[in-house]
């Protein structure tokens, strides 16, 4: 029959298997502290994503007017003058809003037909809303050579459409905290009465369209 070794715990101390339960609880409760520490941080980046995951801006284009559209001089080069009025909206309920830059201008089937109007900056609370509005001007703008014959098929269709378009940068606002910058574009399409007969005044827009914004 082989010997049976029963070695006492003093024994272990003395050779050196010192398990103790002493030394085993700090290891313990280092590990449940850093999982604390772990589950907070994952917890805050979680809460900061939703708080810092905004909702793009809402442009509406409110109303639009035409007072000069037509082609001058040997190179058929563009004259207009459009006056617009859009209404910015920040649907966020704890996200602010810095306009740092915004520009304006005009497109008509594609060719840009007015240069671009800079807006001053501004900042937009939460849920606040902000009329802007713009001149836009062009003298002696070189266009396709087809751009009469379009403007001329839209009059006989009794109807001109036509697209006012913003672009600029803006920056999140979260309490103190600023975020940095980014680019956005605005689209608004106006579609305006255009028959045979002229109006005296300008052609007008005012049904009011919503417009689409990319960020």
């Amino acid at each position: 029959m082989s010997p049976i070794d029963v070695r006492s715990p003093k024994h272990c101390d003395e050779k050196g298997y010192n398990f103790s339960v002493e030394k085993v609880l700090p290891i313990k409760k280092l590990f449940f502290g850093f999982s604390t520490i772990f589950l907070s941080i994952l917890s805050f980046i979680f809460l900061l994503y939703l708080t810092l995951h905004p909702t793009k801006p809402n442009f509406t284009l409110r109303e639009a007017d035409i007072y000069q559209l037509n082609l001058s001089g040997p190179r058929r080069l563009l004259n207009s003058s459009i006056q617009l009025t859009l209404v910015s909206k920040n649907p966020n309920k704890k996200v602010g809003i810095y306009y740092d830059e915004l520009q304006v201008y005009a497109s008509y089937k594609g060719q840009q037909i007015t240069l671009y109007t800079s807006l001053p900056p501004f900042y937009q609370g939460h849920e606040d809303s902000n009329f802007l509005s713009a001149s836009l001007i062009g003298n002696g703008l070189p266009v396709d050579p087809s751009f009469g014959y379009e403007v001329q098929r839209d009059q006989s269709a009794g109807k001109l459409v036509m697209n006012l378009k913003a672009s600029g940068r803006l920056r999140w606002k979260v309490g103190t905290w600023v975020s940095g910058r980014y680019r956005f574009n605005v689209d608004c399409v106006a579609i305006m009465p255009f028959g045979p007969s002229l109006p005296a005044g300008p052609l007008s827009f005012r049904q009011g369209a919503q417009c689409s914004t990319t960020l």
